[in-house]
């Protein structure tokens, strides 16, 4: 049978090599996901569980993956010191390793690689992992995603400034690594995990300036508040951030009070001395992977946006793709162990050829008030009280009013009449509105921190200016590398010879790494010969 030439540039049949294959891989050290990897390997699987704590201070100074807000101290300099603390402080660490599981701390999963709709060359499922010096690959039978959840965040002027940061990060800080620099608080948000933040930071011998809440009366348990309120912490409820103050940082924050619609009330301004704002409003399953592996997600506001869809023992609609804990909506430690060792006796019992499938539906519905809902209600205090022209996406610098009127990146040099023709709110009386469309318009969610301190918002402010409902908005796609890293430690994984010859030819600029004055043309000519391709 006569062939055509075979394309020496095509990824047929170039995927990487992994350097080691295991049959589970857990990720995420949290309760859900100790549970699951103890639970396998007590089933005699061959496990690997990974955390990418401790973090180092490069990606901690990003805010990546939680809000940090630069109030980590030195301490976070010794990677040895910071390894004892998390084993210290995670009891279910020290089981893993008696229990013969191969636990690697301090490793990044940047991207997970599978066939589906787009890709049908991956030999075997892939996970590509980095540390603080390199990056490889580890194929896999089974995959247990346990990645927790992140702060959500609402923009008011001064957000930006060190000393503003999000619970998650704050607890990490506190607890995990015992790092946190800051001494005066003051806390967004009157529900449970604001008040949660308020005791154990006056238990920690903190100071704390005042919980500041957009509803007219504190939305937690009232035992809880009545204990805050006996320590004589102020609550400003009906109130919201006008701006934080202070030069190089945090020094204080601007308070307004907020009238039965929400408005601003002239005059009502309260300035309140604190080094650190922090957001406790809730937060947001961490689903960065499951996206990229292509399971099927759901918007539940209940549990903080959108959510794998999973089955009673956490399986996915991928085969042999799992997620258990609060990646899957907010739980408490209980439910999320339990969950764990579920999903980890389904592992085994599928490996061992021994499969019951489950009927998969989907997750179970939350309890209580939508978090969505909450949300939005900030959202619009926040827009009434600091104003449109705040950034929301810090990265790229994007406001408010410039997504709203999806005005080009600045850099473009596009003059606003140009583009008065366009805005958010045409673009969703003439099509669905999608974030995607949104962040290659305006470039809001496409910096270091990948959309985390942003997403949600725009999310909501897509909502309220186009009147659409935020469960019908699509989910704003990620891609590998899921998380900023280092070039040198992405360039250090080894590349197949075959794709490094061929790398000219996929960027279609054969001379595009060369100085114009260094530019061999014979040479040049051969490559273009060979490949097919002009240089442009």
């Amino acid at each position: 049978m006569c062939r055509g030439p075979i394309d020496q540039a095509s990824a047929i049949g170039k995927a990487p090599v992994p350097e080691q294959h295991v049959p589970l891989i857990v990720i995420g050290a949290g309760t859900a996901g100790v549970a699951a990897a103890i639970t396998a390997a007590k089933g005699g699987v061959q496990t690997l569980l990974i955390d990418e704590n401790p973090l180092g201070p490069d990606v901690i100074g990003l805010d990546v993956p939680l809000h940090f807000g630069q109030r980590a101290n030195a301490a976070i300099q010794n990677k040895d010191r910071m390894v004892e603390r998390i084993v210290a402080n995670n009891p279910g660490l020290m089981e893993a390793f008696e229990a013969g599981i191969d636990v690697a701390l301090g490793t990044y999963v940047f991207g997970a690689f599978i066939n589906g709709e787009t890709v049908h060359s991956m030999p075997v499922p892939m996970l590509g992992l980095a540390d603080g010096t390199r990056s490889w690959m580890v194929s896999f039978d089974r995959l247990i995603v346990a990645t927790g959840a992140r702060d959500l965040a609402i923009a008011f002027e001064g957000w930006e400034k060190p000393g503003v940061m999000g619970a998650r990060g704050w607890h990490s800080l506190v607890r995990q690594y015992n790092a946190f620099s800051g001494r005066r608080l003051l806390i967004l948000g009157s529900g449970v995990t604001g008040l949660g933040v308020a005791q154990d930071a006056l238990r920690a011998g903190h100071e704390i300036a005042g919980i500041v809440e957009v509803e007219a009366a504190p939305v937690g348990p009232a035992d809880l508040v009545a204990q805050i309120q006996d320590r004589s912490v102020p609550i400003y409820a009906a109130h919201a951030v006008r701006q934080a103050t202070g030069r190089a940082e945090v020094e204080g924050a601007v308070l307004v009070a907020l009238d039965v619609n929400g408005a601003p009330i002239e005059g009502s301004d309260t300035t309140v001395a604190c080094d650190t704002i922090i957001y406790a409003l809730g937060a947001v399953p961490n689903i960065e992977l499951l996206n990229v592996l292509g399971c099927h997600l759901e918007f539940r506001g209940a549990a903080g946006g959108y959510v794998p869809v999973v089955d009673a023992e956490g399986a996915t609609s991928l085969a042999g793709i799992y997620a258990v804990g609060d990646c899957t909506g907010l739980q408490d430690p209980q439910s999320a162990a339990a969950q764990g060792e579920a999903s980890a006796g389904a592992v085994v019992r599928s490996l061992a050829g021994d499969a019951k499938p489950v009927p998969h539906a989907a997750s179970p519905a939350a309890s209580g008030m939508s978090l969505y809902e909450y949300w939005q209600r900030w959202s619009r205090a926040e827009i009434a009280a600091s104003g449109w022209d705040v950034h929301v996406c810090q990265c790229e610098e994007v406001t408010r009013a410039e997504i709203a009127d999806l005005r080009p990146p600045r850099y473009l040099g596009a003059r606003p009449a140009e583009m008065s023709g366009h805005n958010l709110r045409k673009l969703g009386a003439e099509s669905p509105v999608n974030q995607d469309q949104v962040k290659r318009l305006t470039r809001a969610g496409m910096g270091p921190c990948q959309g985390r301190r942003c997403r949600e918002q725009v999310h909501m402010l897509l909502s309220a200016v186009t009147g659409t409902p935020v469960e019908t908005i699509p989910l704003a796609t990620y891609r590998a590398p899921v998380r900023p890293l280092p070039l040198q430690v992405l360039a250090a994984f080894e590349e197949l010879a075959a794709v490094r010859d061929n790398w000219v030819a996929w960027f279609n600029i054969p001379s595009q790494w060369t100085p114009h004055w260094e530019i061999d043309y014979a040479a040049l000519e051969t490559v273009t010969r060979k490949t097919g391709i002009a240089d442009k």
